[in-house]
């Protein structure tokens, strides 16, 4: 079966779920050879109990734009939730989470996913683009940062805007630049 990389962008007011709440997110179903199939987006009502974070506060208050997209036509999780996995379910092949970075995105997701919706069509596992970096670099965790990334991976049409789904988007395109180079310079597969 083949496979179908929902590349996703969390957008939060805190490090981790449930003190604090994933106020948007979204993401971009693409295939290997880099055909965007569907994308799906939500913006959230707030956990109850739960408070911003501090920092991330401060962060927003740089970010008014973003933060009006991600504050408009609110949603109860649970609600989103179902509905999430009903569209993933729909996609054509199993369902690859991408992220980048997938250890924050991905602890969101699979939190509000386990939640709400009782179920995760991911499993447990999650890619991370900034790992897949590191290994076609050849280069440190560390060093694997955008800013170290090849030029030719970005499309140069698809800005970062912390808008979740047009980061999705975005970092969509990049990983599947990267697959494709790396699926050209790797030769056939056995």
């Amino acid at each position: 079966m083949t496979e179908t990389y929902i590349s996703t962008d969390v957008e939060s007011d805190g490090p981790i779920p449930g003190p604090h709440s994933m106020l948007s997110f979204g993401s971009a179903a693409y295939t290997a050879d880099k055909q965007l199939l569907s994308t799906f987006s939500a913006n959230l009502h707030t956990l109850p109990g739960a408070e911003a974070d501090a920092r991330t506060a401060a962060w927003w208050k740089t970010q008014p734009e973003a933060w009006a997209a991600c504050r408009a036509d609110l949603q109860d999780p649970a609600h989103a939730m179902k509905n999430y996995v009903n569209w993933l379910k729909g996609l054509p092949g199993r369902p690859v989470f991408v992220a980048y970075p997938a250890g924050f995105d991905f602890l969101f997701v699979y939190w509000y996913l386990m939640r709400f919706a009782g179920e995760s069509p991911f499993s447990h596992s999650a890619l991370d683009v900034k790992t897949f970096a590191m290994a076609m670099l050849k280069t440190g965790y560390r060093d694997s940062t955008k800013r170290a990334m090849p030029r030719r991976w970005f499309d140069a049409k698809l800005p970062h805007t912390h808008v979740a789904l047009d980061d999705a988007i975005e970092q969509g395109a990049l990983f599947c630049n990267m697959l494709a180079e790396n699926r050209a310079t790797q030769g056939p597969r056995p």
